[in-house]
């Protein structure tokens, strides 16, 4: 919560790890969990006479990125050297796109309706991993991430509050999961994000002097990070002080920022064009086949679950809030033709399992969409109770059984033979003649009891459609 009279000014640059199979300049693997330094090539390791091979997968991502969250691609983009002390890139400057992106000027829209506008996309390398051991004060190297392709998406100060921060990062990892371009997994460094930040008062329209908070890796971390930093910021001002341009770290075990160095500025890194890889063409044609291949992302295809689908807003909202979750969602409708039922089965009965085993919709022990798209067409096609359904899915989430073997094996096929389920209502009007000339003296409450007493007697198995039909038709 913000001091009353203060404004806080965000700003974000994310970092996405491109989902390419190789690096950006070199063969080398990107795959995650490798032993240490052995998804290196000669290149990332800055053998001398080794050059830049540049890698075309991480430009069609990158450009397929670009249209993703709207923003122009440039027909021409260039490399330059950013020249900076990496310990863990050994080509001692990063390779980084600084004059001529590859893209900029795009947006993304969050909950709130504020658009957030996205001032540039540029291609970078990603440096390796220091490893600092404690206990012996030494410091390892592995450079198995030194040359991954990384987009670097840097939005304008649009953002007012942590929140709106923390939302938008969602929504920008949302689309690049839809986008397939970068997994987003934060946990694996494949996301991460340095938050601009810097306070003014209410009314002004001029910015103070920012602070960078580097390396936040989870939406809960960029929330607490902008939220210690806006109130420290507020007390030294409030204190006769200045805020200094600098960049600094969030302590995650404390959740205080705490400073790291003095920012630079652009002059400091002596940037300039890299002689070895020549400029980034790319014609129209190329960037229209792109994004004809785009496919439906989160915002087009909430409005499709609404408005064509008729499914309630909150729920759609659910259904697109993964990407797994939607292509779960949509080969089970493919198949059963029923949305609203398609919606109940997966966010009330299947996530109240999968929450009860702690288990993920991509999890091998999750049951495949096909099995339970069988098992909603019992139910559809009035086979089977909705009591016999739920039953049936917890025996297939314990089994390698399909539902129609379970259906079998336990005789839960549903009666909707109309003569048999008459034949029972008779009996169960006979056996109950107080209540049956109760409910037509106008106790019309003990018309639930009677539908109750044809299902026991019917053990669960009527179709509870013809039982009120025809129980109503014989009381009337």
């Amino acid at each position: 919560m913000m001091k009353l009279g203060w404004e806080v000014v965000i700003g974000l640059e994310v970092h996405a790890q491109i989902a390419s199979k190789s690096k950006l300049f070199s063969s080398a693997p990107t795959s995650f969990g490798a032993d240490p330094n052995t998804n290196i090539e000669l290149f990332d390791v800055a053998i001398p006479g080794t050059l830049p091979v540049l890698n075309k997968e991480c430009i069609e991502l990158a450009v397929r990125t670009a249209l993703g969250i709207e923003a122009t691609v440039n027909a021409l983009s260039r490399f330059d050297r950013k020249h900076y002390f990496y310990p863990d890139l050994p080509l001692g400057y990063q390779t980084t796109q600084f004059y001529e992106p590859i893209a900029k000027n795009g947006s993304i829209t969050i909950d709130n309706g504020k658009k957030v506008k996205i001032e540039r996309l540029h291609i970078e390398q990603d440096a390796g991993k220091s490893i600092h051991d404690q206990s012996t004060h030494e410091t390892f190297i592995d450079l198995n991430r030194a040359g991954v392709g990384l987009m670097e998406i840097v939005t304008a100060p649009d953002l007012r509050s942590a929140k709106e921060a923390s939302e938008f990062l969602s929504k920008l990892r949302l689309i690049l999961r839809y986008l397939q371009t970068c997994d987003g997994d934060m946990e694996k460094g494949s996301l991460r994000c340095d938050a601009n930040v810097s306070v003014r008062r209410v009314g002004s329209d001029v910015y103070g002097n920012r602070v960078e908070i580097k390396n936040l890796n989870s939406m809960k971390f960029l929330e607490k990070a902008i939220e210690f930093e806006a109130s420290r910021q507020i007390k030294e001002i409030e204190s006769g002080n200045e805020i200094i341009q600098e960049t600094r770290l969030f302590d995650t075990n404390v959740l205080e920022t705490r400073s790291m160095r003095r920012k630079e500025d652009a002059v400091d890194y002596r940037y300039f064009p890299d002689p070895d890889i020549l400029p980034v063409k790319l014609s129209d044609e190329y960037i229209s086949s792109i994004r004809a291949q785009l496919p439906e992302l989160p915002d087009q295809k909430l409005k499709r679950y609404t408005e064509s689908l008729n499914i309630p807003l909150k729920e759609a909202q659910v259904l697109i809030s993964e990407k797994v979750v939607s292509d779960f969602f949509e080969k089970l409708n493919s198949v059963v033709q029923d949305p609203k039922l398609c919606t109940n089965w997966l966010i009330v009965e299947l996530f109240a399992r999968m929450n009860k085993l702690e288990i993920k919709m991509d999890d091998r022990q999750m049951i495949p969409v096909e099995m339970l798209a069988q098992l909603l067409l019992f139910l559809k096609n009035n086979e089977i109770s909705a009591a016999s359904a739920k039953q049936v899915l917890d025996i297939m989430f314990e089994s390698d059984q399909d539902p129609a073997s379970i259906i079998k094996e336990k005789s839960l096929m549903q009666i909707s033979n109309h003569d048999a389920i008459h034949e029972i209502i008779i009996h169960v009007l006979r056996d109950n003649p107080s209540e049956v000339a109760r409910y037509k003296s106008g106790e019309e409450r003990l018309f639930g009891f009677l539908v109750g007493q044809v299902m026991k007697v019917a053990k669960g198995k009527a179709d509870p459609s013809i039982i009120n039909k025809l129980l109503k038709e014989l009381l009337d």
